[in-house]
């Protein structure tokens, strides 16, 4: 049996997709493509697809990961075009790598996160901002299944910028990026309870939905600060790739990327 593990998109429109409604494309491309999967056991058999972390409803992504197993060898990259023939323009398969180490759902320990705030000044933004970062904990609120939970959205929350739009993309009205790299804690802590976070600190209330888009996930390096690769490792275990060429890639994307 052969792994491979796949990152992709849901850009634009597509944002919009449940992870359910991403699940039947993605099977519905995995037979499209005759991809030789392998199947659980049972009276329900149903293809060994594990998915990693999936972003919330709503939000944009460039780095969603999933792992597939498969009853024959493929070349990841043949795979990775094939199933990009049968799915939606949004939904993109951008990396294969063939799964040669173990734990991929373990080196996902942080995100790093694009929240476009149309309609609030950077300078506001900066100043909600500081705040954020000068608290010691940020109580918010969430509705749970069992009705309103509290917590601490401050801990996870690793770095907070606020930053002026790219340049390539002026505009009349005020707007302001925030880029948060957030650790994945118990209770999880999304990019909105950040948004209440900034509004129970500064007050500060974005006139219309932040366009949130999660660039990167992976392993946090506490040395560098960065989110690196998740997928890395597995391609320097690869004996086709020399290893040091590869090195352990950064997931965290250039300023200005993932803005809707």
């Amino acid at each position: 049996m052969q792994r491979i593990r796949l990152r992709y998109t849901k850009r634009g429109r597509l944002r919009f997709t449940s992870h359910r409604d991403f699940q039947r494309a993605f099977e519905r491309a995995l037979r499209r493509s005759e991809v030789p999967m392998a199947y659980s056991a049972g009276f329900t058999p149903h293809p060994k697809v594990s998915y990693a972390n999936a972003a919330p409803t709503g939000t944009g992504s460039e780095a969603e990961f999933l792992e597939i197993a498969l009853t024959e060898a493929r070349d990841p990259a043949v795979l990775r075009d094939l199933l990009n023939d049968s799915l939606p323009d949004g939904l993109d398969i951008t990396d294969a790598v063939e799964a040669r180490t173990s734990g991929l759902a373990d080196r996902l320990t942080a995100s790093v996160w694009e929240l476009r705030l149309d309609g609030v000044t950077v300078a506001d933004a900066t100043a909600a901002v500081a705040a954020f970062n000068g608290a010691e904990t940020v109580e918010v609120q969430r509705r749970a299944k069992n009705g309103m939970r509290t917590f601490d959205a401050r801990a996870a929350v690793v770095d907070l910028q606020a930053l002026d739009p790219q340049a390539d993309r002026p505009g009349d009205k005020p707007c302001a990026i925030l880029r948060l790299v957030v650790r994945h804690v118990t209770p999880a802590v999304r990019p909105d309870d950040v948004l209440s976070g900034l509004h129970v600190v500064a007050d500060l209330a974005p006139p219309v939905p932040a366009a949130v888009t999660r660039l990167a996930q992976g392993l946090f390096d506490e040395e560098s600060g960065t989110v690196t690769d998740p997928l890395a490792p597995d391609r320097e275990a690869s004996p086709a790739a020399p290893h040091a060429a590869t090195g352990t890639a950064v997931a965290t994307a250039p300023e200005g990327a993932g803005s809707a």
